[in-house]
């Protein structure tokens, strides 16, 4: 798949606002006075932020609230719906804990529950997708939901509690990238199954179905080398969890700390979220020719 950065800033930047809300909800961090107007501040506009990146990756942007309408089909639109609820119902407990430093525990609960329905809701809209093998799994959810409560509690030096997240967040990657290698060969899916021709026998392509990039081409079919992805696989677990680990055993929790290692943790998952649709292997590449690396290749035609 075609890993937009306008997605992969989405999902690194609204699941961590969203974990924050999470915690703020759920009062495991409990800011009053400016301080709370500082974490809700950053909770909601880490959240708006990446919903606001989203809206670059749809071709009218202008058609965005018709999201809300499929809610009962469309993990998409849930999303939608929840982050929607989620927000306006943190916003009274926010207020009063700013003004008045009074919380509101139910209206605060509700809303933090509703911002972890938001992060799954956002990676089963990958993890539906059995035309993508390497997202059909548990793993998808484990890996979307454990980064967001990990960048949270690190930014919030919740360092403890930051450091066993950041355990089970590698633990969920790697069982993301060992058990996505598998996948597609184990899903049965072949050029013969993806174009209708199997029972005829075993089909080859002759010719390209287009002549030139298409839509399709574009969006569905992105290849990337198996010796650049181990690469970014070990980028990726070194920035995003060994080292912000390292930092926060070695070094006093304090804010340029924090800093570092949540800067760290960002660009660790910035390089991991690329990989998360650089390497999803749509069924479509069989019918044009371009399998992914674990897929059985068809017979190439004989030069002419």
């Amino acid at each position: 798949m075609h890993p937009a950065p306008s997605i992969i800033v989405f999902t690194v930047a609204s699941g961590l606002g969203l974990g924050l809300l999470a915690l703020l909800g759920l009062g495991l961090i409990t800011p009053q006075g400016f301080g709370a107007f500082l974490w809700f501040g950053a909770a909601y506009g880490l959240t708006l932020a990446g919903l606001a990146a989203s809206t670059y990756h749809l071709g009218r942007p202008e058609r965005a609230l018709k999201a809300f309408s499929q809610w009962r089909s469309s993990w998409l639109s849930r999303e939608a719906v929840l982050v929607a609820a989620c927000l306006a119902l943190m916003t009274p407990h926010a207020a009063a804990l700013v003004f008045f430093t009074r919380p509101l525990p139910v209206l605060a609960a509700v809303a933090g529950v509703l911002a972890l329905q938001t992060i799954l809701a956002t990676s089963m809209i990958y993890a539906q997708l059995r035309t993508v093998p390497r997202w059909n799994h548990w793993s998808t959810p484990a890996v979307f939901l454990i980064a967001a409560l990990a960048g949270a509690t690190m930014m919030t030096g919740m360092v403890p509690l930051a450091q066993v997240l950041l355990a089970w967040l590698a633990l969920a990657m790697v069982a993301h990238w060992l058990l996505g290698d598998r996948r597609f060969a184990a899903s049965g899916v072949t050029l013969g199954t993806a174009t209708g021709l199997g029972a005829l026998g075993t089909p080859r392509p002759f010719e390209p179905p287009h002549t030139g990039r298409s839509y399709l081409l574009t969006e569905m079919v992105h290849v990337v080398a198996r010796a650049h992805a181990i690469k970014l696989r070990v980028v990726a677990m070194a920035l995003a969890c060994v080292l912000p680990s390292l930092i926060l055993l070695g070094l006093p929790p304090r804010w340029p700390v924090i800093s570092l290692a949540m800067a760290s943790h960002l660009t660790g998952m910035l390089a991991a979220r690329w990989l998360f649709f650089a390497e999803a292997e749509h069924t479509l590449s069989l019918y044009y020719g371009r399998p992914p690396a674990d897929a059985p290749r068809p017979l190439t035609p004989p030069a002419r």
